[in-house]
């Protein structure tokens, strides 16, 4: 018998076991009875013949069949054994005519070990092929909260029985329950294909032709799995089943360095203060050509001036543009925006329409703005969020965490029950970095001060507040911080830092409006739309590979954030406390969050004289001691705008 292929497979085990042995590693295949030691198995389920994926068969059943292959599955066994000549025949059946008897493995987290069918398993693996067929039978291990890898494979099984789908995998919890949102009314753009196999051709059309082209693309030296990749490429660019493989390729392209963020060291650019050219140089005024027309500039929001005091803000700030480059500039804006993919159809509309940048003001509007952007390289599009950094989207954010501070030290001082209320709308960074600062503030004054914080859960706060309020009231408090702050001149609705009475309907209601913090996004708008008339700031990309990872996170200092406060209710004394504080902030003498800091359970979180920087202030996610509240059970925002792609501090 010619033992040509056996010899060239053997080469490649021994190959692996070495490679393996030299690193202090058990050189031979896992063997299922070794990793179910100590393993708490609740059930056997047995889930009929199943199409395998070859990459998903990890091992064999019992450790005298591990030892005659290495780690990739090729034969170790000499060649003049029977193994060898049984190998060889095995491998002729499958060149000469194809196999056609289903292997027995069992299932374990999503991995398969093999009972009956290693030299089959061996031969395919050799000739490369992607799948086969075997009785699959599940060992289902008890739920242990405190194992993520058993958390994940629940969520795992729940979605494998709605859908068939065993060859993704994901390294972050709910992903599974993300991408069954995406996919459950998936239905293929081929007539062929009936209903009850419209998951089977998913996987076949959608996520193997992605996959084949990520990892030719360089995708696999990504540290996250491919599943991971697929569900933000689904966030972004929605489900690509009737493109060509060439078109697909190109988009792939600029996806994947944005992915590169995974792998670490991409240098982020964090400008904390305004360096934005503002001036031509000689050289570049006598080279710089006048523009034939004005530089049409786009703002997109998800709500209006009417009902959002945020959006209100920005709209000031396009307004100003408007006024001090009204002869440059021409802005337009866009509102109601679906907080989804689903905005990307209008940003679309204005680049169509000649906008050369757009400002998105809302972080629900990252997935649909990155879409865009990659697929529109001579256009700058910029997104109003602090938690990523991408190559394709510059974001922009303030250090509202400051002028909260301030606020802080005023609802201190001007308490008499030591109890004040601060109503928020969801636990997301920015806002708990706000919560946290306004506290040290107000326990800078009184160490013994308590804030009574409510979420509102939703992002109307005009339905939201007034239960807020009754509920913080009836806790005593005689001050109340409110995360809005004022929309459209409407001094009649609750914001910034104010006392509170009981109105003739019994309901508290504002009494004195002390302070609040104030966004002024003209600043920002106006100097980055003058660095790009001065060439100072580059309009467009050239390729995905040279844009360059920049976040603006300026503060009071800048201009963008201000605090005004009421002079005629806050004693002069006061007042000197406020502009003292003020100007150490300004001046970065002052930190807001120098150590210690304690938590809610008093874990140390900030040790003394640590100063919390950049990412840690963006990524907070715990809640400083002095606050009374219970946490939410939703975050509050749509699952399918988390990006794991470029979010700063890892996911």
């Amino acid at each position: 018998m010619d033992l040509s292929a056996y010899i060239n497979a053997r080469k490649s085990g021994l190959k692996e076991y070495s490679n393996y042995i030299s690193q202090g590693r058990n050189g031979y295949l896992p063997f299922l009875d070794g990793v179910l030691k100590n393993i708490d198995i609740l059930s056997e389920v047995d889930m009929g013949i199943v199409d395998i994926p070859l990459k998903k068969i990890r091992g064999t059943y019992t450790y005298l069949r591990s030892i005659s292959f290495a780690r990739n599955f090729m034969p170790l066994m000499d060649e003049d054994t029977e193994f060898a000549m049984k190998w060889q025949n095995v491998y002729n059946i499958q060149t000469q005519e194809g196999l056609n008897d289903p292997i027995k493995v069992y299932e374990y987290l999503n991995w398969f070990y093999v009972v009956e069918g290693n030299k089959r398993v061996s031969v395919l693996k050799y000739l490369d092929n992607y799948s086969y067929h075997g009785y699959v039978t599940r060992l289902v291990p008890k739920y242990d909260e405190n194992n993520k890898d058993i958390r994940l494979y629940y969520e795992f099984m729940d979605f494998n029985k709605k859908t068939g789908i065993n060859e993704i995998w994901f390294s972050k919890e709910g992903s599974f329950h993300e991408l069954w949102e995406i996919i459950k009314d998936y239905r293929p753009t081929s007539r062929l294909v009936n209903d009850e196999d419209r998951f089977t051709y998913f996987q076949s059309a959608v996520y193997n032709v992605f996959r084949k082209i990520f990892y030719d693309l360089g995708g696999d030296s990504l540290p996250i799995t491919t599943g991971d990749a697929f569900l933000d490429f689904l966030k972004i660019h929605g489900i690509r089943d009737s493109v060509s493989d060439s078109e697909l390729k190109s988009i792939m392209k600029r996806f994947i360095s944005e992915m590169e963020y995974h792998k670490g060291g991409q240098a982020v650019e964090v400008q904390k203060t305004p360096r934005l050219k503002q001036e031509s140089s000689f050289i570049g005024k006598l080279t710089h050509r006048k523009r034939s027309e004005k530089l049409k500039v786009g703002f997109a929001h998800v709500n209006d001036t009417k009902s959002s005091s945020w959006v209100y803000s920005h709209e000031l700030g396009r307004m100003h543009l408007d006024h001090v480059l009204n002869k440059s500039v021409e802005t337009v804006t866009v509102t109601r925006l679906p907080e989804s993919i689903e905005a990307a159809p209008a940003l679309q509309k204005m680049i169509d329409e000649g906008c050369r940048i757009i400002f998105t003001t809302s972080p629900s509007l990252i997935n649909a703005t990155l879409k865009v952007a990659m697929e529109n390289p001579e256009v700058n599009l910029l997104n109003c969020s602090a938690v990523h950094s991408f190559k394709h989207v510059n974001t922009y954010f303030g250090r509202i965490h400051e002028p909260r501070f301030l606020s802080g030290l005023v609802a201190g001082v001007m308490t008499r029950t030591g109890k004040l209320g601060y109503i928020a709308p969801f636990p997301v960074s920015d806002v708990l970095s706000g919560i946290n600062a306004f506290t040290l503030g107000a326990r800078m004054i009184r160490p013994d001060i308590q804030v009574y914080l409510e979420w509102m859960q939703t992002w109307d706060y005009n339905s939201a507040t007034p239960q807020c309020t009754n509920r913080i009231a009836q806790q005593g408090v005689d001050i109340i911080c409110h995360h809005n702050t004022l929309a459209n001149r409407q001094f009649s609705r609750e914001y910034g830092v104010y006392t509170i009475r009981q109105d003739e309907n019994g309901c508290y209601v504002p009494e004195k409006y002390l302070a609040v913090p104030v966004w002024n996004w003209g600043i920002f708008y106006e100097k980055y739309i003058r660095s790009i008339l001065v060439g100072g700031t580059r309009l467009g990309h050239d390729s995905a590979s040279t844009g360059r990872v920049r976040n603006y996170w300026w503060g009071m200092d800048s201009g963008l954030l201000d605090f005004f406060y009421a002079r005629n209710h806050i004693p002069v004394e006061t007042q000197k406390l406020i502009e003292f504080f003020k100007s150490g902030i300004m001046s970065r003498s002052f930190r807001v969050f120098t150590g210690p800091i304690r938590d809610r359970e008093g874990r140390l979180m900030v040790e003394e004289d640590e100063i919390l920087e950049h990412p840690q202030i963006l990524m907070m996610n715990w809640i400083i001691e002095g606050v009374v509240c219970s946490m939410p059970d939703s975050k509050g925002f749509d699952p399918l705008t988390d990006l794991s792609t470029g979010r700063i501090g890892g996911s």
